[in-house]
């Protein structure tokens, strides 16, 4: 549904060029619901704006429901932002009109698209319903709470029934218990609806409810968490996580900053191949790492045919 192929954005200000994205590559298949995480400045909002026809790209491609977001033109774009993708912003006053009811913010997205008034009236009764804030049609926004007011958020982005949703830290200025509320409604919707749902958030709580969790760090795709339900031999079930380094087609990697940290690892690493992995070092001189006669000669010799206890897999 979403596919990034070495996607690139440059901005110019004052002379300086910065690279926002740098060579990104992703994937969203259909119907998944996914969670974007980084710092400031890492450029998971770029990727947004992007893939909501916001921005342009300076470089690669990128494509949404089978859309080019590099060929589209203005015309184009304003069809794609109407019926393709829905979009939540983190701030509320952005996502509603003050002065309409619940129910009139929901319909008006497809008022604009042409909808029929009873075919608008029946939608957003249905969305209403399924966010849990029926009891809210005719309320305005400011008589809502924050969290309400989100999660009507929720129902105006699927107003015109897109195929992807986006969501940009929808909950950064709400408390726990309201994020709670707001990320179980993109989670019903997500899961009624199937509806494909990518979410930037820092929220570990959010983070850690979805099967997948890519990273990105410094313009692109660093790792990702993969989250699966396991059953022991007693029919116990357990959530498991697993880290993955993401390898591009250059075979480029980032190793995690925690173990970059840990290790002191700086300027150059050293690496040996084994049959079914890949040994990473830290370079803290001649004779570290593993021994070149039992690592293929990719390491220095050190004599022996043990790994240094500070090997990391990759």
């Amino acid at each position: 549904m979403i596919w990034c192929d070495r996607l690139v954005r440059i901005f110019t200000a004052g002379g300086v060029e910065v690279q926002a994205l740098q060579g990104l590559d992703l994937q969203v298949g259909r119907g998944e619901l996914t969670a974007l995480v980084g710092v400031s400045g890492s450029g998971k909002s770029t990727l947004l704006n992007i893939l909501a026809a916001l921005d342009v790209p300076t470089g690669g491609q990128a494509q949404v429901a089978g859309h080019d977001l590099l060929t589209m033109g203005p015309k184009d774009r304003l069809v794609y932002r109407r019926e393709t993708v829905g979009f939540i912003w983190q701030q509320t006053s952005r996502n509603l009109l003050a002065q309409l009811t619940a129910a009139e913010n929901i319909e008006l997205p497809m008022r604009l698209a042409g909808v029929a008034r009873g075919s608008r009236r029946a939608r957003a009764g249905e969305l209403l319903e399924l966010i849990g804030l029926a009891d809210c049609r005719d309320r305005l926004g400011p008589q809502m709470s924050g969290g309400q007011q989100q999660r009507l958020a929720v129902a105006v982005a699927l107003a015109n029934q897109p195929h992807v949703l986006l969501a940009d830290e929808p909950t950064g200025e709400l408390d726990s218990q309201t994020a709670g509320e707001v990320f179980a409604a993109l989670r019903t919707v997500n899961a009624e609806l199937g509806v494909t749902v990518l979410i930037v958030t820092h929220d570990e709580m959010v983070s850690s409810q979805v099967r997948r969790t890519v990273a990105i760090r410094d313009g692109r795709i660093s790792t990702e968490v993969l989250r699966h339900t396991q059953t022991d031999a007693e029919g116990r079930e357990a959530d498991v996580a697993q880290e993955y380094a993401v390898l591009d087609r250059a075979g480029r990697l980032q190793i995690p900053r925690d173990f970059v940290e840990t290790l002191d690892m700086r300027d150059r690493v050293l690496l040996a191949l084994e049959p079914d992995h890949v040994g990473v070092w830290p370079d803290t001189g001649p004779g570290s790492g593993p021994s070149s006669r039992a690592h293929s000669g990719h390491g220095p010799d050190d004599g022996g045919d043990t790994p240094s206890g500070d090997e990391r897999d990759a």
